[in-house]
């Protein structure tokens, strides 16, 4: 069986979703996911043409700025809290390549010590 055959929609950093369908998808006006770009929260790819192409990774990303929305936050604020769990997650994945390289490093040494057997 073809291995391409069980991917399942576009991948998640993929433009494919006009402006007028993801709003539909979330349940805004399209006029919001332009402010929303304009403060920099979202930054869908464009076609030649200039026409916004949304990912999975940007619903999702306009998702959580309607639930910062929700909680009483404008979009300076949610910007500045997107940009920090950015932070985050990007501090994360680096701490996480530093512990899987040093404990590495340890199973080499083990490996290696002298008298083990």
């Amino acid at each position: 069986m073809d291995q391409k055959s069980n991917d399942v929609g576009p991948a998640p950093d993929q433009g494919v979703y006009g402006i007028g369908v993801v709003a539909d998808l979330v349940g805004t006006a399209t006029q919001n996911l332009r402010a929303y770009e304009r403060a920099g929260l979202v930054n869908p790819a464009r076609t030649g043409g200039g026409t916004r192409l949304y990912s999975p990774d940007d619903v999702a990303r306009i998702r959580r700025v309607q639930n910062l929305l929700t909680e009483g936050l404008n979009l300076a604020g949610i910007a500045q809290v997107m940009e920090l769990q950015d932070d985050v997650r990007r501090l994360r994945a680096e701490l996480a390549e530093h512990v899987a390289a040093d404990e590495d490093r340890r199973a080499g040494r083990r490996e290696s010590a002298p008298g083990d057997r």
